[in-house]
């Protein structure tokens, strides 16, 4: 007996979405960085601007009847901006530094995991085609957004790697992660997820390795414009790579008399 393959509000997770991913990590870094530090907004304020983006896009992207690449991405840019200036809101305006922001931000992450799997039954991507799972699916990914931006900072300003260094170090994880993926049986939701949030602290690296001054181990860009290269980067890549919905199984076609 065939199933109905019912298509997910997600895209298929190939190389093509990592690639995506890691620019618009990256991009989220430019950019929060432009408004909190540039503009001099702060990070309270750059986190309210962007929270409520997020939470415009993710409304929209939630009432959508089926996926469509230029929002879903959207909506992970405004996750990836809010979570840096969250990110240092809470690592630097709170007082409680990197690993306390780290700490708070983890638990946060796995508590709503935990939920999600708790009502849902299951944390995996490929169940995302329902209003009430996609809204745990972008809570669970803003808050892996944020964490990884604490992530990324503690690693490059703590451990004496700098930016370069801390590439270096969660390119590495993540070769670590593919490797398990071709050569294991691990669960492949739980080495999504630990994927998912190591791209985030990359794409932090490399973000402050384009934005920061010289003196500080940056290439002193002109943050408008890194992430304006990088969106328009993403517009193409969107636009000519290819991307479909991904799939899961649904319920068995009754059989015909």
């Amino acid at each position: 007996m065939d199933q109905d393959i019912e298509r997910s509000k997600v895209p298929e997770i190939t190389l093509v979405f990592w690639i995506i991913k890691v620019l618009a990590t990256t991009l989220g870094e430019t950019g929060g960085d432009a408004v909190s530090m540039s503009m001099n907004l702060g990070y309270a304020v750059s986190s309210f601007i962007f929270i409520g983006i997020f939470v415009v896009v993710v409304g929209a992207q939630i009432a959508a009847k089926k996926f469509h690449p230029s929002l879903y991405w959207l909506v992970v840019i405004a996750t990836t901006t809010a979570g840096t200036t969250m990110a240092d809101f809470a690592d630097r305006s709170l007082g409680i530094g990197y690993p306390g922001g780290a700490s708070l931000l983890f638990v946060l992450l796995m508590a709503s995991l935990a939920i999600w799997y708790w009502s849902a039954g299951s944390v995996s991507v490929n169940t995302v085609s329902t209003p009430k799972i996609e809204t745990f699916y972008w809570v669970a990914i803003l808050f892996s957004q944020t964490l990884g931006t604490a992530l990324g900072d503690w690693m490059a300003d703590t451990n004496g790697l700098g930016y370069e260094g801390g590439a270096l170090v969660f390119a590495a994880g993540l070769a670590l992660i593919a490797a398990a993926y071709f050569l294991t049986g691990i669960s492949r939701t739980l080495l999504f997820w630990a994927a998912f949030i190591l791209t985030r602290p990359l794409g932090a690296t490399l973000g402050d390795l384009l934005d920061k001054p010289t003196d500080s181990g940056g290439l002193s860009f002109n943050r408008f414009y890194a992430s304006a290269i990088l969106a328009a980067v993403i517009i193409a890549c969107v636009a000519l790579l290819p991307q479909r919905a991904g799939r899961h199984p649904g319920k068995p076609r009754a059989t015909e008399a």
